[in-house]
């Protein structure tokens, strides 16, 4: 399924996306605000220690770095396709707040510990999501992970979308690298962002 790559000095001229653009805008600005006492509240209640298999035949090590150097390009890559692309816009921007909304409900359902040997992920960005705050029981399902997927559906060239995919599965490993999450918070992710990448194209649609 293809966009019509539609320029955003035209699209602007359309109701329909203004709506869809400030509307979309106006509630991701909303889940951030509430996120960071959202995921207080979540590290501070008691979560269900899971055995994880796969975890456990995986020494525990600080890839942060690495788990960057695949995250960022690749949202840069994304933010740099956006740039002529208006509806592209509209279907990130509104799979991204499905995909914030749906994790919030998933994460609120499914009260999970944090792995055993979990090693804290460094990320600059994160005090945006978290404040100051260390967050570890943001579990089910994995967002780095659903999000760079998010990405690879939305990219719209073939290779790019390709390279994309292969840039969420070497995250996914290094996130368990760093035990950061378990493999069922990985595996889970790509299947979320499916859906949130057909609502966000149905809303690019209309």
């Amino acid at each position: 399924m293809h966009t019509k790559q539609l320029p955003w000095r035209f699209a602007w001229d359309y109701p329909a996306f203004r709506l869809k653009l400030i509307l979309g805008l106006s509630l991701m600005s909303l889940i951030v605000f509430y996120l960071q006492d959202f995921f207080v509240f979540v590290q501070g209640r008691h979560g269900v220690p899971v055995h994880d298999w796969v975890l456990e035949q995986l020494p525990a090590k600080d890839v942060s770095v690495y788990i960057f150097l695949v995250l960022y390009p690749a949202s840069g890559l994304f933010f740099w396709r956006v740039r002529k692309n208006s509806m592209l816009c509209i279907t990130a921007l509104w799979g991204y707040i499905f995909l914030c909304l749906v994790r919030m409900l998933t994460i609120s359902l499914i009260p999970l510990e944090a792995p055993r040997h979990l090693v804290h992920m460094s990320d600059p960005f994160s005090i945006i999501f978290y404040g100051s705050n260390m967050i570890t029981k943001d579990l089910f399902f994995s967002g780095h992970t659903a999000t760079l997927c998010l990405v690879g559906l939305c990219l719209e060239n073939k290779t790019e979308k390709i390279v994309i995919f292969c840039a969420t599965a070497v995250l996914g490993i290094l996130l368990l690298i760093q035990h950061v999450h378990y493999t069922a918070d990985v595996i889970a992710a790509p299947l979320f962002s499916y859906m949130f990448w057909y609502l966000g194209k149905t809303i690019a649609r209309i």
